[in-house]
């Protein structure tokens, strides 16, 4: 790993991600805009439902930079929602409260043939004028991620027509009609290469690939379904956008799942949720890409002794390599506030 300069620009989160080990670790956290913060929770009821919010800039734009002015972090990721690429190529989509997203299912070639072989201008347009906003708001130094979800993660969503416990809907679609679901992840791989090379070119300075499902995967699907669509999207966007940042989250991958697709894919990030055995992962993929993550939710919401206990252990093991701190999955809603400021001087005091 590269010795700490400025080599990757004033950002330290962008020097991680391009080898070097910056001289205090950035910090962001997967889902920082959202429901634990009143200013969000009043946004999201003048914008009066989610995909409102989303696709409405001046409220994008604001949610998006409210976690960096209460908070200082390192990043800023753009507030967008992963199913906005399916209802972009078609596909009806509401947020029900309390219950989460619904979509109608896609479960053969016919649901898949009514849907755009292209993403809807008049919704992604307004996604990209939220990036170029932001980006001209945010100061130098302060990162702005763009992301999209992996195709698998999309897919599960589309099958089902909702979240479900274990995927199985789409898991049983994989294997009954593997000529079907090899085209609906087809169709997610290009829409999302074009989605994160319109991020890219708006302004966002790298990107991450959600894969909030990998887990689910017996590890030949995995490569089939996780790994391989992954590497198409990020061959596909560095096709267009040359060296190109790119993080990818397999959430629930095992270290030998998160080994191969960091060799395959060639990602310049990988996150890593809290069941992650960080020592090990250091010693696989501590010289091949930045380590991202991986506290336990949890523990920021238990605060106190258990938080501080959770921030020293893992930036004893993540200590010289090229870390960015996140937690392991999302901020939760009931996550104190005053534990959020504590974490962050913790981490800004090493």
């Amino acid at each position: 790993m590269k010795e700490p300069g400025d080599k990757a620009g004033s950002s330290i989160l962008l020097q991680a991600l391009d080898g070097h080990v910056p001289k205090r670790t950035p910090i962001w956290m997967m889902r920082q805009a959202g429901r634990y913060l009143p200013e969000y929770r009043e946004v999201r009821e003048k914008a009066g439902d989610f995909l409102t919010l989303c696709y409405t800039p001046e409220h994008a734009v604001e949610v998006t930079l409210q976690p960096i002015r209460r908070f200082g972090f390192d990043a800023a990721i753009l507030f967008s929602d992963i199913l906005v690429v399916p209802h972009a190529l078609g596909c009806p989509l509401t947020f029900e409260a309390g219950e989460g997203p619904r979509l109608q299912p896609v479960t053969d070639a016919d649901d898949l043939k009514a849907l755009r072989d292209d993403l809807d201008p008049s919704k992604i347009d307004r996604v990209l004028e939220t990036v170029s906003r932001v980006r001209a708001e945010l100061p130098g130094e302060t990162a702005l991620l763009g992301f999209c979800g992996a195709p698998w993660t999309v897919a599960t969503y589309m099958v089902a027509g909702r979240g479900t416990p274990d995927q199985a809907p789409a898991r049983l679609a994989a294997l009954i009609n593997p000529d079907f679901f090899e085209a609906l992840i087809d169709r997610l791989v290009e829409a999302s290469v074009g989605y994160l090379v319109g991020q890219l070119r708006a302004g966002a300075d790298a990107v991450q690939i959600f894969d909030t499902w990998s887990g689910v995967l017996d590890p030949e699907s995995f490569r089939r379904w996780s790994i391989q669509p992954i590497k198409r999207i990020v061959d596909g966007v560095r096709a267009q956008v040359p060296g190109a940042r790119i993080i990818a989250f397999p959430k629930g991958a095992t270290l030998a799942g998160l080994t191969e697709l960091v060799l395959r894919t060639g990602v310049n990030g990988v996150g890593l949720d809290w069941t992650a055995e960080r020592r090990a992962t250091r010693l696989a993929l501590g010289g091949r890409c930045a380590l991202q993550g991986n506290l336990d939710p949890l523990a920021l919401i238990a605060g106190g002794d258990a938080l501080d206990r959770g921030i020293d252990a893992l930036m004893e093991d993540f200590h010289g390599a090229a870390h960015i701190f996140n937690l392991g999955h999302g901020i939760r809603p009931e996550t104190p506030i005053t534990h959020v400021e504590r974490m962050v001087a913790k981490v800004r005091g090493f």
